[in-house]
């Protein structure tokens, strides 16, 4: 009786929803007129629960920079404005993409108003792993599947503290359709589970799947039911100056939490703060994003979402230590490789076995295929901690072709240089004043 009369009432509630939004759907205005370097885009509509990650999201899918954003959503009402440019830091002037961003934000959307990326599949099945990281681990996951006659259709891998979380797509090599013989998934299962838990941290996990969640927002919270922000030994000797700058202060005059972020910018860094906030169950009501320079400033002012802001020093520090994980999980530390050839069975297994059979470990993986052509980007480092050295990069790039493999920019590291923190320190200065909490208006929580 209690379930029936609470499926009642979430009808009435999707019910109320969809007329609210009938009444008043969204409105999307793009305008390439009045910022001379930024094409922007405002959506306002009726407010509700988790409209702002579903914006971020569509516009970060498209590979948008989102240079600066003003966000308010007090009340019934919310209105977002996002400077945004392309990858090249040009005006969006391509007719498909800004139709595209009409169609996918504006009434007629069929993205808002619905779980932000779930969907079920029948074109593949999707893997969830998660377990401790160490190197060859992915080349071993990609043998295996291989091994069971899976082909790898897209795959995202992330790497963070001692830990590696991955999300895969698989469809079976004979029929190129999901996989759904429950026997067979179970030895899949079994199987990937003793990759992953063979070398026990804490408990590995493994999940398989028809219904798929944004990969990228799944892999964040992967890594956040797995505690990865929690600090363990060796963050103890780390530079604070090489972590995020996140700050947690109550305006107790409003009744707001106020989230400052200060860090490199980077792409997709307000997808990874929002989406954080929002699955830690805190409401975005106002917020503004500078990322015009080589850092980023981020100021939210929050509430959980019973109504009431930051309540304890312990819920503050854990803001704290999401936020910083959340950005370090997607920075990429190694040598980038991207590798574009046509698709076959085991392309996967056999270049990551190259990869291992040199000592080299992947920090990093996404993996594409797109119209019978496979599109991936690895980082990679040495196994033992040293730069990665030119003659066996040249050595695998012979091996596999030189056309088909290719080395993009140089090394890269989480460690940053003294010349940044300098940066750090000049361009802080200059966000810092911008912030409420320098008008009096904040007063900090302790």
């Amino acid at each position: 009786m209690i379930e029936a009369k609470m499926s009642f009432s979430q009808d009435v509630d999707d019910e109320y929803e969809k007329l609210i939004r009938r009444l008043n759907p969204p409105r999307v205005v793009i305008d390439n007129e009045t910022c001379k370097n930024a094409t922007v885009i405002q959506v306002d509509g009726a407010n509700r629960q988790g409209i702002l990650i579903e914006v971020v999201q569509i516009l970060t899918d498209l590979n948008l920079v989102i240079t600066k954003a003003y966000i308010s959503s007090d009340g019934g009402w919310f209105m977002d404005v996002f400077n945004v440019t392309d990858q090249d830091g040009n005006k969006i002037i391509d007719q498909e993409i800004l139709d595209y961003i009409q169609k996918s934000l504006g009434p007629d959307s069929s993205c808002l108003g619905r779980s932000v990326g779930v969907k079920s599949s029948t074109n593949y099945t999707s893997i969830e792993l998660i377990g401790r990281d160490r190197p060859g681990l992915i080349s071993e996951l990609s043998a295996v599947l291989s091994h069971l006659r899976c082909n790898v259709v897209n795959a995202e891998v992330w790497t963070h503290k001692t830990r590696a979380a991955a999300v895969m797509h698989i469809t079976d090599q004979q029929t190129g359709h999901a996989i759904t013989d429950p026997d067979r998934l179970a030895t899949i299962k079994d199987l990937l589970w003793n990759v992953v838990g063979g070398c026990r941290f804490r408990d590995a996990k493994t999940e398989m799947t028809q219904v798929t969640t944004h990969t990228e927002r799944r892999l964040h919270q992967m890594l956040f039911d797995d505690r990865d922000y929690e600090r363990v030994g060796d963050d103890d000797g780390e530079d604070e100056r090489q972590r995020p700058d996140v700050s947690v202060v109550n305006w107790f005059d409003k009744d707001y939490s106020v989230v400052s972020v200060r860090c490199k910018d980077r792409p997709k860094l307000l997808f990874d703060t929002v989406c954080t906030l929002t699955d830690m169950q805190y409401v975005v009501f106002h917020g503004s994003v500078d990322a015009e320079g080589p850092e980023a400033y981020q100021e939210y002012y929050v509430r959980h979402i019973d109504g009431s802001p930051v309540k304890s020093e312990a819920e503050r520090q854990r803001i704290i230590q999401c936020l910083e994980a959340a950005i370090e999980r997607r920075v990429s530390e190694g040598l980038k490789l991207e590798l574009c050839t046509s698709d076959r069975p085991g392309l996967l297994s056999d270049v990551t076995r190259m990869f291992r059979e040199n000592s080299l470990t992947v920090t990093q993986a996404e993996v594409t295929t797109r119209c019978g052509k496979a599109i991936n980007t690895f980082y990679v480092r040495d196994a033992s901690g040293y730069p990665v050295d030119a003659k066996t990069i040249e050595s695998i790039r012979q091996a596999i072709g030189q056309t088909i493999l290719k080395v993009k920019g140089t090394s890269k590291a989480r460690k940053q240089g003294s010349q940044e923190s300098q940066s750090r320190n000049l361009f802080g200065d200059l966000f810092k004043s911008r912030s409420f909490c320098n008008f009096g208006l904040v007063r900090s929580y302790t």
